[in-house]
């Protein structure tokens, strides 16, 4: 009996490029998941869409001096054809921004409100003289109570995951002015969260087979006890509130987003003309409901989201499994779209193979804890593993065959070893089934991994090359055993690997999808006869030198040594210097820096200090600024600037593994994206790698500590 299986996927905002720590996050490893059901006969429905309520879209387009909803518009495009580039295979990608959403939204919280899940409260907000503005909570970033990030949000730490009220933050500010904002009393609609304890313990009981890093965030959430929650914010971008007297606010985006996985079944059944179909996953109690995202969603998706369901209907399925990922970084660091740092889906599918990018996620997903890309690593396993194991040996047996044999031979009878194999193939075809119905991705793909390297073994030990001599027709039995082996390959490999996958099917007689099939196909008889064409091979060596010269940022920035000629106080600012500089064949500057209080005129003029060449000009507090001089700072207040040595004015600074390549002009934020750090040597780190001249490595002109950031 087929199964229904329902696959929600977290919904992305919609205020700035997908990265892939998104991928890694909760994307590929739904897709993986619903490509494997799909093949196993069961009915999959897949949603998400893009998240285009809510501050982070708001800020964007104040950035950007543009309309919030240009900005949804713009990156609600990118997003749905980057998803399709990279092959997630969703049933419908949406957005908030519709319609039905809305109404969906609205039936929902009336619901809810009818029933007293949701009252009015009267509270404290902070209010921004400054601005003349309530601050929703996006707009408010202070200190972590818990974890003392200096950059959390008004509702959440994405460092530790805490979900919070503004006013558990130390040090608040103003996001947009960075004023010190005041609490004043406002009205608001709260969700009563509270109220579902009991049930959502009794719920989580039987759970135990979930992560257990996700039974445990949700076991300890219930345990410390349910805070209400505030559904309405202070701000006009958003759904309306359905109730009079809140015309001026509208719905949290919290509760927004969520409601879009019941709101987008709904648009997918409209669009396939049964507006009842929907029902078949959300009122079947045999369904089983599966929610993929990053581990900072959890709550809202074991807490939350249930939360509301129960309250809204109690015939509605709730999750049956949340196999949240850990996050993927960058050489350590957190992807972000805020901070500008990750590496890009709109680059990356320009640039690399999917399905090497899929591949090298896949085998490094972080499923149980923080993994990194690595563009070293991404090479290697790229070029010894996904080219030198697996494409090379579907190539090499491919291509012995078609020259020896023309089409698919015919096997003659299997001897031991022939015998073995087939029970490698079907031993490793049950065993990723059952890795992948488990959500245990790594290791499913490591099997299928494993079977190609066993193929290798097979090939070599067999010697076609020499059976042709001597014995055509058992050479036809070892190719024929070689070709079913990838055969198989391609089944196994289908969910991750969903392009290339295509390509071995019809490459060995196959017609129509390979994701159209099923799991069974992998066993069945080949083609024999079939005529073989010259493959093409599947992937490509990658070059480090190459890669990080077209995908690293660093290798945009034009760093120089600079000579200080002359250091006056800025006439405007008692926190700045005016300084001009030699650049050599570059010329003379004049720039603005912020070092008054930490180096004398006396001590700053003849140094030789590290700037930031290519930056576009800027007006600070009047003066034309043209460069940026760089300066580390530790936790401990302590500002140091850079000290290149004793070189001529005009000197490069670069990375010696990161060829560098200056383009144009940078703007401020292009700089942000790099992230420069001091070792225990006083070094300047670029991720692992430091940062030199011909002459020498660049340090601190002062003692800072370990760790301590460029800026």
């Amino acid at each position: 009996m087929n199964e229904k299986i329902y696959i929600g996927v977290a919904w992305p905002y919609a205020n700035g490029s997908l990265h892939l720590g998104h991928m890694a996050g909760c994307y590929l490893p739904a897709d993986v998941f619903a490509r494997y059901h799909r093949m196993s006969g069961n009915d999959v429905l897949m949603v998400s869409g893009s998240d285009e309520h809510g501050t982070p879209i708001t800020i964007t387009a104040d950035k950007e001096h543009t309309t919030p909803q240009a900005i949804v518009d713009r990156y609600n495009k990118e997003h749905t054809e980057n998803m399709q580039q990279f092959g997630i295979s969703f049933d419908l990608f949406t957005r908030t921004t519709t319609e039905n959403h809305t109404q969906v939204v609205q039936d929902l919280f009336k619901t809810l409100y009818e029933k007293n899940h949701i009252y009015k409260k009267e509270v404290e907000a902070f209010y921004c003289f400054q601005c003349k503005r309530f601050l929703p909570d996006r707009y408010i970033e202070g200190d972590c109570p818990y974890c003392r990030n200096k950059q959390a949000r008004g509702d959440q730490c994405d460092e530790c995951g805490h979900l919070m009220e503004v006013e558990h933050l130390h040090n608040v500010r103003c996001k947009l002015c960075g004023a010190t904002p005041e609490l004043q009393v406002t009205e608001h609609l709260y969700f009563a969260l509270s109220q579902f304890q009991q049930k959502l313990l009794d719920w989580i009981s039987d759970k135990t087979y979930w992560k257990s890093s996700v039974f445990k965030f949700t076991e300890n959430w219930l345990k410390e006890g349910l805070l209400d929650r505030a559904i309405t914010r202070d701000m006009s971008w958003g759904i309306p509130v359905p109730l009079e007297g809140f015309d001026s606010k509208r719905i949290y985006v919290w509760f927004d987003a969520v409601t879009g996985y019941l709101s987008a079944s709904k648009e997918w059944a409209q669009r396939k003309g049964n507006p009842e179909q929907w029902k078949e996953w959300w009122l079947n109690a045999e369904a089983k409901h599966y929610y993929f995202l990053a581990k900072d969603n959890i709550p809202f998706h074991s807490i939350i989201w249930p939360s509301m369901l129960m309250g809204y209907n109690e015939q509605l399925q709730l999750p049956y499994n949340i196999p949240a990922n850990e996050y993927l970084r960058l050489r350590g660091e957190q992807f972000s779209k805020s901070k500008g740092l990750g590496v890009w889906v709109p680059d990356v599918v320009k640039k690399f193979n999917v399905d090497a990018v899929r591949y090298y996620l896949s085998i490094n997903m972080p499923e149980n804890r923080d993994a990194n890309w690595e563009w070293e690593d991404f090479i290697i396993k790229n070029n010894d593993e996904l080219v030198g194991t697996y494409g090379n040996f579907i190539h090499r047996v491919v291509t012995f065959t078609k020259k020896n044999f023309g089409c698919i031979p015919k096997a003659g009878p299997y001897d031991i070893i022939d015998q073995q194999i087939q029970t490698e193939i079907a031993t490793a075809l049950e065993e990723v089934q059952k890795a992948l119905a488990n959500c245990q991705f790594k290791q499913g793909i490591k099997i299928a991994m494993n079977l190609a390297k066993k193929g290798n073994i097979y090939f070599n030990d067999k010697e076609p090359w020499a059976q042709v001599k001597t014995d055509k027709n058992i050479c036809a039995t070892t190719l024929h055993v070689c070709l079913q082996i990838v055969q198989a390959l391609a089944v196994c490999m289908a969910p991750y690997l969903p392009f290339s996958s295509q390509t071995i099917w019809k490459m060995i007689g196959n017609t129509g999808s390979i994701h159209e099939t099923t799991w069974n196909a992998a066993l069945e008889p080949l083609h024999e006869g079939y005529e073989l064409t010259e493959p093409k091979p599947l992937f490509k060596k990658l070059v480090f030198e190459e890669i990080m010269t077209e995908g690293d940022p660093f290798s945009k920035v034009d760093l120089r040594a600079a000579k200080v000629l002359e250091v006056q106080n800025h006439p405007d600012a008692d926190k700045l210097y005016l300084l001009k500089v030699d650049l050599g064949d570059l010329g003379e500057r004049t720039i603005v820096a912020g070092m008054r209080a930490y180096y004398t005129i006396e001590e700053m003029t003849g140094k030789t200090i590290v700037m930031v060449a290519n930056l576009k000009a800027a007006k600070i507090r009047g003066i034309k600024s043209r460069g940026m001089l760089l300066a580390a700072t530790d936790t401990r207040g302590i500002v140091s600037l850079l000290n290149p040595g004793n070189v001529p004015a005009g000197t490069k600074i670069y990375i010696k593994d990161i060829p560098q390549e200056t383009v144009g002009t940078l703007d401020f934020d292009d700089f942000i994206k790099i992230k420069l750090t001091v070792d225990e040597n006083q070094h300047i780190l670029y991720h692992n790698h430091q940062l030199q001249t011909d002459q020498g490595l660049i340090t601190t002109d002062k003692e800072v500590a370990k760790g301590a950031k460029i800026k």
